[in-house]
């Protein structure tokens, strides 16, 4: 038993060294962050330029001491480049100071003199869109067939000027093929912007067909909530008689380029007008539907269906004139715009 004693210790012995040296060749191996310790002239313990993740000495840092269970983490900044989360508040831009809008209205003429902002200003005007511009439209340009004699019918409008103040002219007429034209008028309207979307207007509308008759003309033309575009207007006439009209038309977009139309126009007078054919009242109610084919936004042909009514008095000036009050149109034509 002591002879076994013996060896063992001798077989330990013999063994040890061997351990001891296979350990140590395991320390030995290069450290992989020994590359990212900073000397200590470049960056001072605690200098936040050796907190970079680059410059960390992850070998001296003793995470066996770190207490992670006291450690706020709802405090630590976990976006990327180290930047401040937002803000869940809205935002709360900083106010002007109560005096930036109490300096003169015009303080550049100050700086620069009255003669050069003057220039100045006049530039940014008609830059920004206070320029005359020309625009024609012929919104109905048509063939009409019906009982009797087919017709024709026009209906003309344009502008020039500028955004609050332009010259109008408007023409409007019919008449059936091989006869007479029956209504022709022309207006010359000075227009002023009143409101978004709508002019005040007045002017002269002269009438060329039938008695020689000249109206004075107050109106408003504009859009109306649902995209209704409206012109109403009051004549009265030299012989002082008043009438008036009221146009409503709506451009409902089925495509791209096909539209639909519906158009009403609705023509009143205060008193008995014979020599123009004309009952006090409701005179004439016009409703139809136009589909309208854009080739291009400016030329766009049209097909459609109208029905014309004359009421009271007017349908017993047409019936002494062998007319019909009652017709129905279906119409051919064009729309064009530049």
């Amino acid at each position: 038993m002591i002879r076994f004693a013996i060896a063992s210790l001798a077989v330990l012995a013999l063994t040890t060294p061997v351990c001891a040296q296979d350990h140590a060749a395991h320390t030995a191996e290069p450290d992989p962050h020994a590359g990212h310790v900073m000397p200590a002239a470049e960056a001072a313990p605690g200098d936040p330029a050796s907190m970079d993740r680059g410059t960390v000495d992850h070998g001296a840092v003793d995470h066996g001491a770190m207490d992670h269970g006291t450690m706020d983490h709802s405090a630590m900044d976990h976006t990327s480049g180290g930047e401040a989360p937002p803000s869940p508040g809205p935002d709360m831009e900083t106010p002007p100071p109560p005096q930036a809008a109490s300096g003169p209205p015009r303080a550049a003429d100050a700086i620069w003199g009255a003669d050069a902002m003057r220039a100045s200003r006049l530039d940014l005007q008609q830059t920004h869109g206070d320029y005359n511009l020309f625009w024609f439209q012929a919104d109905r340009a048509e063939m009409q067939v019906r009982d009797g004699a087919d017709g024709y019918l026009w209906d003309l409008q344009g502008f020039y000027g500028g955004t609050t103040h332009k010259f109008w002219f408007k023409s409007e007429g019919e008449g059936s093929f091989g006869e007479a034209i029956e209504d022709l008028e022309i207006q010359a309207l000075y227009s002023l912007a009143v409101a978004p979307f709508f002019d005040l207007q007045a002017g002269v509308r002269q009438d060329l067909a039938g008695p020689d008759t000249t109206h004075a003309v107050v109106g408003i033309q504009g859009l109306v909530p649902y995209m209704f575009e409206v012109d109403a207007a009051l004549f009265l006439s030299h012989r002082g008689d008043l009438t008036a009209r009221l146009e409503a038309e709506l451009d409902q977009r089925v495509t791209q380029s096909i539209l639909i139309q519906p158009r009403a126009e609705l023509n009143l007078s205060a008193q008995d007008v014979p020599q123009l054919g004309i009952g006090a009242g409701i005179d004439s109610f016009e409703v139809g539907v136009r589909l309208r084919y854009e080739i291009i936004r400016e030329i766009a042909p049209y097909i459609g269906v109208e029905q014309t009514w004359r009421a009271g008095r007017s349908a017993d000036f047409a019936r002494a004139r062998g007319e019909d009050p009652s017709v129905t149109n279906f119409v051919a034509g064009i729309r064009l715009w530049f």
